[in-house]
């Protein structure tokens, strides 16, 4: 069993002919870092995880696939002949390892519904599903859903379902925060537009911790910063105060129509990471924030952390973010765009991150990939290669440890 103090985090990742990605394997830390150029595939990344948790939390695998334009914009273009579309990630806790895997790949036939080609689930290195089976065979129509949807079949792994299904997103626009009727009917809204009512609905005792917490985080950041509050207007509209040092003794007080983009991208973020347990992927937090507080973002994440043991997956597109010491390189991958796809590469420095950013990166991997990572799903690995014609080179895999040391 798993501890509840140490929640189950992904430990690995594998895709195959999805979004950017021909194929990529990375082992993955309870902080993770992604860097590497526009257009490179850090959003897409962080989809294929969106893409679990919606076919658990979201509609299923038929609405998940249609939100994302069909299996022909899934696919990787470097695909070439083939056809399928692969997702399998590993789960477990710091303390006990490995406790789940699950396996997804699909394509689609004739131009109708997606079909689901192999889905798996392994608890502790035993298999409990394997898919297509016997009542797959006798009625095909089954393969349109995932067991991992349907309460009636994930008994067995319902667990992993759950945690599947507890990955969250935040992307927050400061726009949709200050103008909240924009997002007017959505729930949870993971780019802000109903960040005041989240707060706002939260049980006062809790809601008072989690700024007191907030406040503590962003002050690391934001000396000045000397109070945080939620108050209601003469309406009834949920309001963010915040009292900033000032001449006067008492301080200048602003709402969030005031704050700055930077600060309730911070907000966004720290609200939403004291929110849940579940992994957690954010879209480039520093976004509009001054460098000086960008290079102070991740002392800020890794106190939530600390007290949360929640995973964190961060895309980032800063140098100044990178510039931290303390970065362990386990943590980081670097993403690498060429002519079959994006490569995930491992940084032998933070110089080799930096470079990367700045177009300065060699062509030659920056470092060399260990053999015993390639066991990984090696079955997948196995029929990519068995698909490919005849005199056509298999592509490589990406392959990268992302382990945290272990002094973390």
């Amino acid at each position: 069993m798993t501890s509840p103090a140490k929640p189950l985090r992904f430990k690995r990742l594998y895709l195959e002919n999805w979004r950017n990605f021909a194929r990529l394997e990375a082992n993955l830390a309870r902080r993770v870092l992604i860097t590497g150029p526009n257009a490179c595939g850090k959003s897409n990344l962080l989809d294929a995880f969106r893409f679990l948790r919606d076919i658990v939390a979201a509609g299923g695998f038929q609405k998940a696939v249609r939100a994302r334009g069909g299996i022909s914009r899934i696919r990787c273009l470097a695909a070439r002949q083939v056809t399928h579309v692969a997702v399998a990630v590993s789960a477990g806790s710091d303390e006990y390892g490995t406790e789940w895997e699950y396996e997804l790949q699909f394509d689609q036939q004739d131009e109708r519904l997606p079909v689901i080609r192999r889905e798996r689930v392994t608890r502790a290195g035993e298999d409990i599903l394997v898919r297509p089976d016997e009542a797959d065979g006798a009625d095909p129509v089954r393969l349109t859903q995932t067991a991992l949807e349907q309460v009636h079949a994930n008994r067995e792994f319902r667990e992993l379902a759950a945690f599947l299904g507890s990955v969250a997103y935040v992307n927050t626009v400061p726009q949709l925060v200050r103008e909240p009727e924009r997002s007017a009917g959505r729930h949870d809204d993971p780019f802000g537009g109903d960040l005041l009512e989240q707060i706002a609905r939260t049980s006062e005792h809790v809601r008072a911790g989690r700024l007191r917490r907030i406040l503590e985080s962003l002050q690391a950041a934001v000396p000045h910063l000397e109070a945080l509050e939620l108050r209601r207007d003469r309406y009834g509209a949920p309001h963010l105060r915040a009292r900033y040092a000032h001449w006067r003794s008492q301080g200048a007080w602003q709402t969030e129509e005031q704050f700055s983009d930077g600060t309730l991208r911070l907000l966004g973020l720290l609200w939403a990471a004291l929110s849940g347990s579940g992994p957690l992927l954010a879209e480039e937090p520093e976004l509009s924030l001054h460098p000086e507080v960008a290079a102070r973002l991740l002392p800020v994440i890794r106190a939530v952390q600390r007290r949360t043991q929640r995973q964190i997956l961060i895309t980032t597109h800063s140098k100044d973010l990178l510039a931290d010491e303390r970065i362990d390189l386990s943590e980081l991958l670097m993403l690498v765009p060429g002519e079959e796809g994006t490569a995930v590469r491992r940084a032998v420095s933070l110089e080799d991150a930096v470079a990367l950013l700045e177009g300065r990166l060699a062509a030659e991997p920056a470092s060399a990939v260990d053999d015993d990572q390639l066991v990984l799903f090696e079955h997948l690995g196995e029929e990519a290669a068995s698909e490919q014609q005849e005199g056509e080179p298999a592509d490589e895999a990406a392959t990268v440890s992302t382990e945290p040391s272990p002094g973390e």
